[in-house]
């Protein structure tokens, strides 16, 4: 699924070099916290491919059964590099949209006949379990660690996204750990991606280009009383 990018005459990462100072990250890999505690850890950002904005987090919680749940940015009070803040308890946290649905269905290659076992009792009928991700329609998810691509191969893995906190829309994905450049975080602007996948995010830049970028100062969504 491609995702459209906003169209520039500028080469790919000049136009955003001085981004505006109040963006704020929203990490796809960090602990999460509910009002009440710690309650999960998130592990998708969805994004809206045509207005480059983020609009839900996925946060599967806490002790078993590890379910996850579809939660709005409108519920984000608070972020950091490790530590999304909700402005949610956690049962109220469990009262949100699924993210996973799971459905049992009949393998296709299994006899439709019953089997018979001893003392020739027909046995219970195998089903398998298939999960199906609950993403808005027209949205898309990327998961936690997706890997990096400019055009001359594999750079690393995403870390965040910068979004502007008026309309929320993304203006760079952050790249951080495991890439050329070491623990050096690099800001790439939305216009120099050319397409995303749940566990891919394509650039128009090579390696070099990437590594010419500006450092951008990162800053994290501030708690309502900052």
């Amino acid at each position: 699924m491609e995702t459209p990018t906003n169209a520039q005459s500028e080469t790919p990462g000049e136009a955003d070099e001085n981004p505006e100072a109040d963006e704020w990250g929203v990490p796809v890999d960090a602990e999460v916290k509910c009002t009440d505690g710690i309650c999960g850890h998130s592990t998708y950002v969805i994004l809206n491919p045509v207005t480059d904005e983020v609009t839900h987090i996925v946060v599967e919680r806490e002790g078993f059964p590890f379910t996850d749940r579809l939660v709005p940015m409108g519920m984000v009070e608070h972020s950091t590099s490790k530590q999304v803040e909700l402005r949610c308890s956690s049962d109220e946290l469990a009262e949100m949209e699924s993210f996973t649905e799971t459905e049992f269905v009949r393998p296709a290659n299994v006899s439709s006949l019953p089997l018979l076992m001893w003392p020739y009792a027909a046995a219970e009928e195998a089903l398998m379990p298939l999960e199906h991700e609950r993403i808005p329609a027209g949205e898309l998810a990327v998961r936690k660690s997706a890997r990096i691509r400019a055009t001359d191969g594999e750079v690393g893995r995403v870390d965040e996204f910068l979004v502007d906190p008026e309309d929320g829309q993304i203006t760079h994905l952050v790249m951080r750990e495991g890439h050329l450049w070491g623990s050096k975080e690099i800001a790439i602007p939305v216009s120099a991606i050319a397409q995303i996948k749940e566990d891919m995010v394509y650039l128009k830049l090579d390696k070099a280009e990437i590594e010419a970028l500006p450092k951008l100062p990162i800053r994290r969504r501030p708690a309502a009383s900052d």
